[in-house]
């Protein structure tokens, strides 16, 4: 299985509301937030981690390389993009056909949910894709989840869905080549949300399954640090 991360946002809000690190070195659980990512993903049995981080976080990019050169096969791309559509764009370039799992530098989840989620999109042979999901609800903008009875995704909606329990967990296990045209058509189309790119799978007619999460936090405001702190059970 291969892995990327987003990790090219500015963390505007952080910087404002006094955060002294960019978002990917904030510390969670006595590492970097990006760190953790990578080390969770590496215990999954990664053949490779791919991960964008813009221009201006030198500090990002540098701890980076330092990674890199313990870790060959961890693959790094420095740009800067426009939206979060773009930098998976950028990113998907590093990316080996095949199965992929894709999340952003601030989802906070539990490395052993994680692991049982990376082991069963591994072993699944009929779907397209396997998209996390959860039942809790902390998020300014929630996408909400439309599934069947079978746990087939259906809709991606910005407002709730009647009888649907699930948002999106922002993490995406999906498969290379076919993802990445309808990446490419979205981006030739002038889109720049996920949200729109998630849509544009569904509409062609990809099987991508919902697989719950019992929590999944974003880091995007300081106040946030600590509860994901709590949630992992870790002080700094």
């Amino acid at each position: 299985m291969n892995y990327a991360i987003i990790a090219a946002g500015n963390g505007s809000r952080l910087a404002a509301e006094g955060v002294e690190y960019p978002k990917p070195l904030v510390p969670m659980c006595g590492r970097p937030m990006i760190g953790r990512l990578i080390d969770i993903f590496a215990g999954c049995g990664a053949e490779s981690v791919s991960v964008i981080v813009n221009e201006e976080m030198t500090e990002v990019a540098d701890y980076l390389r330092g990674r890199a050169a313990q870790m060959p096969s961890l693959r790094v791309t420095v740009k800067s993009t426009p939206s979060s559509m773009h930098s998976f764009h950028e990113v998907a370039s590093l990316l080996p056909q095949g199965k992929f799992i894709l999340t952003t530098v601030d989802t906070i989840f539990r490395p052993d949910t994680f692991r049982r989620y990376a082991e069963a999109f591994a072993a699944d042979t009929a779907a397209d894709g396997f998209m996390a999901v959860t039942d809790y609800i902390d998020d300014e903008k929630p996408l909400y989840i439309g599934v069947d009875r079978d746990m087939r995704i259906t809709a991606f909606s910005d407002t709730p869905l009647p009888g649907q329990r699930y948002i999106s967990g922002g993490i995406y296990g999906l498969q290379s080549p076919r993802a990445i045209d309808i990446l490419q058509g979205c981006i030739d189309a002038g889109q720049s949300r996920m949200r729109n790119y998630q849509r544009a799978l569904v509409a062609a007619g990809l099987d991508l399954r919902a697989w719950p999460f019992d929590k999944i936090l974003d880091v995007d405001h300081a106040g946030d640090i600590d509860k994901a702190r709590k949630f992992l059970n870790c002080e700094i």
